[in-house]
């Protein structure tokens, strides 16, 4: 029973079918499928499908089963949309994978599949994933949003929390910014969970044009971003903190919008509205900013506890860190608040490079604080996975300056409170 005509004119109800580029390919699987329903399903390809599922007659169905191998990777696409299709129709979708790669199937389990068999299929294996995907749905925990499949609300908005803004300001293109917000932001969330206490920790990307936060912690960008960033006059507590994703259910990430908006959309006090929300909500704010100075700048400095400046060992990030001060002091800024890091700072064996790391903070007129080693290939991998450094390699070694610098952050932080208390 595979031919599309059966889908079409079979007085029988159909209760399943599968889509595929070809069934003939997954002999097993029709075999099956003629097992556990009989004449109660059909076959369609991915353009057929899509029709397919926009038709009142599709709505009756139990799943659908795609199956995919290999030579279906290039056409991704087609596959998302039908995924998407089915699950507006809340059809249950089961994945047939053939020597899939693991990023590909990663995909399509996250934009709504329910269930995974890999093909050859295994004995009885096709029969317990429909027995699985007929059970009633789990009712899922508050928050969890099923458009992103992310827990966007974990945090009860309360606006109790007076928060530290921490800014990341990048010196020169490809210093690390991103990488030491995303990182940092991770670390001081692990930082109270050993200390077993409630912290609340956010991370906000600015960069509205280029910014990579939500890649570099594998999240999707929503549409609510844009809504808040286009009327933040009327921004509260419980829009911003549904506006969020969060990450393993700890870091809550306002992400950069889908598309690429000029930064002069954003005034003063449209930046200004964001973050004393954020802080009302949050015991940590870290942001991380363009590295372009904007007019917006100004307003994240005044509100900024510490105001981290990545930089490298070169001319590059020298020359800007003189334009950076001039301006700042032109203006009458607090650039006494703008703490100097040195990402992929040299071995504490190369003294060459470390005597040029403080001749480089004399000729600026400058403290760098903070070294930060190199991280090397791991790094761009953890990136690249969407994961924090700490959950893909946790012994590098720029982790473990990472996780200091956090817990100094946190015990300066606990400290500040038991003053003013």
């Amino acid at each position: 029973m595979t031919s599309k005509a059966t889908v079409q004119s079979d007085p029988a109800p159909i209760l399943a079918c599968t889509i595929s580029r070809d069934v003939q390919r997954f002999d097993l699987l029709i075999d099956d499928m003629e097992q556990e329903l009989g004449e109660a399903w059909g076959d369609l390809n991915f353009e057929d499908a899509l029709v397919f599922l926009k038709q009142p007659d599709s709505s009756g169905m139990q799943f659908v089963a795609i199956a995919v191998d290999s030579e279906d990777e290039s056409e991704l696409s087609k596959m998302n949309d039908v995924i998407k299709a089915a699950k507006a129709k809340k059809i249950k979708v089961l994945l047939i994978a053939n020597q899939v790669s693991p990023s590909v199937l990663h995909q399509m389990l996250k934009l709504g599949a329910d269930d995974f068999v890999p093909y050859p299929l295994p004995e009885g294996a096709l029969h317990e994933a429909i027995e699985r995907l007929r059970k009633p749905s789990m009712v899922m925990p508050e928050g969890y949003d099923p458009e992103t499949g992310a827990f966007t609300g974990l945090t009860k908005p309360k606006g109790d929390r007076n928060g530290v803004i921490l800014p990341v300001h990048g010196m020169a293109g490809g210093v690390g910014a991103s990488t030491f917000a995303a990182n940092l932001a991770w670390e001081l969330c692990l930082v109270p969970e050993a200390e077993g206490t409630g912290t609340r920790v956010c991370i906000i990307d600015f960069d509205l044009q280029f910014g990579s936060i939500a890649t570099y912690l594998d999240l999707p960008r929503k549409e609510a971003v844009l809504e808040v960033l286009s009327d933040t006059g009327s921004i509260d507590s419980d829009s911003l903190i549904k506006s969020m994703l969060t990450f393993n259910e700890k870091l809550h990430v306002l992400t950069a919008p889908t598309d690429m908006l000029p930064l002069e959309m954003m005034t003063p006090d449209d930046i200004g509205r964001i973050l004393d929300m954020a802080q009302a909500n949050f015991d940590f704010v870290i942001v991380d900013m363009p590295s372009t100075v904007v007019g917006w700048t100004e307003a994240v400095l005044n509100r900024a506890h510490v105001y981290f400046a990545l930089l490298e060992l070169d001319l590059r990030s020298a020359q800007n860190i003189l334009r950076f001060i001039r301006a700042l002091k032109a203006e009458a800024l607090p650039h006494d608040k703008v703490r100097y890091v040195l990402n992929r700072a040299p071995k504490f064996t190369d003294l060459s490079a470390k005597a040029r790391v403080k001749r480089m903070a004399e000729s600026l007129d400058i403290d760098i604080e903070v070294q930060l080693p190199d991280g090397g290939e791991q790094v761009t991998q953890s990136n690249d996975h969407g994961l924090p450094i700490a959950e893909n390699a946790a012994k590098n070694p720029l982790r473990k300056e990472l996780q200091k610098l956090a817990k100094s952050l946190y015990d300066l932080n606990k400290s500040a409170e038991v003053g003013r208390a």
